[in-house]
């Protein structure tokens, strides 16, 4: 089996989770010990998932739910690595280490993502009399 195959066939078993770590997403965002900030970015994570219409369709099979997929894992990284892991844990449900699941569809969804998309949902944006999307501090790239 071809590399993008098995790619493809793990992403599709990592989505399976999409459902219990929406869960998680919401449990964190009701959570008092989550900062504002971290709360903001679960908020919008949540709101961009369950609309519809956003980057890439959800109606499209399989590759309207690698963006979304990408965002979750992005945001409970950020999170795991700012907030208490304790926090996080009491609310996993799943019986796999979290942080292994979030790095696993984060690393396998952005194979499948264009890289300006996965720039723009990863990279910071800086204004500077013209748009720069930097996603590496020592080297912008203007679009």
């Amino acid at each position: 089996m071809s590399d993008k195959k098995e790619k493809k066939k793990k992403l599709r078993e990592l989505l399976l989770f999409v459902p219990n770590l929406m869960k998680l997403l919401y449990d964190l965002l009701r959570d008092p010990r989550v900062s504002r900030a971290d709360k903001a970015i679960l908020a919008g994570v949540i709101m961009y998932v369950i609309v519809p219409i956003d980057v890439i369709p959800d109606f499209v099979p399989f590759v309207g739910m690698v963006d979304d997929s990408y965002l979750i894992a992005i945001s409970l990284l950020r999170l795991l690595n700012r907030a208490d892991r304790k926090v996080v844990l009491e609310h996993w449900k799943g019986g796999v280490d979290i942080k292994q699941l979030v790095e696993n569809i984060a690393n396998i969804a952005a194979y499948f993502m264009p890289e300006r998309m996965r720039n723009a949902l990863h990279g910071r944006i800086e204004v500077k009399g013209r748009l720069h999307v930097v996603t590496d501090p020592t080297a912008a790239k203007e679009v």
